[in-house]
């Protein structure tokens, strides 16, 4: 895969992922605490904190992730 079209890749999952994620933990401190201020504010810092991180995990599983496996060609 063309390293410039595998970082989009990489971002564009790690965007619609972080959607999925947020929304979820929206949900339960709402649920938990019933207060939508609160809710958005930890949203709003869990999925800055975690969208950094899942993209250079993934960056790093592209990077080092064929490490160790035999070649099939």
């Amino acid at each position: 895969m063309e390293t410039k079209a595998s970082r989009r890749r990489h971002l564009a999952k790690t965007i619609t992922w972080r959607i999925i994620a947020s929304a979820t933990t929206f949900t339960f401190v709402y649920v938990v605490f019933g207060d939508i201020k609160a809710a958005s504010g930890i949203m709003l810092a869990e999925s800055i904190l975690k969208m950094v991180l899942y993209y250079f995990h993934e960056r790093a599983w592209f990077r080092y992730g064929s490490i160790g496996r035999k070649n099939d060609e």
